[in-house]
């Protein structure tokens, strides 16, 4: 059993989703991502998801696009992720991270090299944010035969044959991305978003997390009784990168985290 598939069913039994905060490799600083990814899980993190800086980041908004840019000029590339990711290992070896980024990193390093560095690192998942699962389908066995998980996106204009081929080949959960625009964006209707992944559950057989516009614990409590997950990503970079400290990051980093774990804790919903 993967260790997404372990969470979502621990999860599953106590009734409530899962929290997933996205930070991005090399931002706020080199020296504290390690740090900060266990500071995160101190903090109520379930899962987390390192994006994986990259020079066009097409589905970003600005404030993530500015951490990537900050990243790429201190020289961060796919194996200083994976390499921090393989340094919390050492510590952690139960919290899941997921991969999220775009292919031509990849592609520049060789798809099966990446495959074989990411399962020696400890990576759990992958989200390639311009794969399209209809192209993806050797990306995803690629993965799996390295035990990863092939995680791909959903969007409010995902039509049925989309769906389809999500289900398909997609593993470990669906990432249903709530806004018909980018990352940190305007809020998004909530009850139509509820209503679409009550229905995407149903037909995938598969965790919904839900991300894009989730910035605080009220938005947190509106979706999480609806959802198996919920990311937040602008919001705590963001906030992040307003600090003048390694110190000053990870004391920021649990001070936004406290009141989504706590609001995640006390919700019940789907996942029951």
């Amino acid at each position: 059993m993967s260790r997404l598939t372990g969470l979502f069913a621990d999860l599953g039994k106590q009734g409530r989703a899962a929290l997933i905060p996205f930070v991005t490799a090399g931002d706020p600083s080199l020296a504290v991502m390690v740090p900060l990814l266990h500071a995160l899980v101190a903090a109520g993190a379930d899962a987390i998801e390192l994006g994986v800086p990259f020079s066009d980041p097409m589905a970003d908004g600005p404030i993530i696009q500015r951490a990537s840019e900050r990243a790429l000029a201190r020289g961060v590339k796919m194996r200083m992720a994976l390499e921090w990711v393989r340094e919390f290992r050492l510590h952690n070896q139960h919290t899941p991270i997921i991969l999220m980024g775009y292919l031509n990193p990849v592609e520049a390093m060789g798809a099966e090299s990446f495959a074989l560095a990411a399962k020696d690192a400890g990576v759990d998942g992958v989200i390639l944010v311009d794969l399209p699962p209809e192209e993806g389908a050797d990306y995803a066995d690629l993965l799996k035969n390295h035990q990863i998980d092939p995680i791909f996106l959903l969007a409010p204009t995902s039509g049925a044959e989309r769906v389809a081929a999500v289900k398909a080949i997609g593993s470990g959960f669906v990432y249903y991305v709530s806004l018909r625009g980018i990352t940190g964006a305007a809020q998004a209707d909530w009850q139509e978003v509820l209503a679409r992944v009550a229905t995407l559950r149903r037909s995938l057989a598969m965790p919904v997390a839900i991300g894009f516009g989730i910035r605080d614990a009220e938005t947190v409590a509106l979706v999480a009784p609806g959802a198996d997950a919920v990311v937040v990503g602008s919001a705590l970079v963001e906030r992040l990168s307003g600090c003048t400290s390694d110190a000053e990051v990870l004391a920021a980093a649990q001070a936004f985290m406290a009141p989504l774990a706590k609001t995640i804790a006390a919700s019940k919903g789907v996942s029951a």
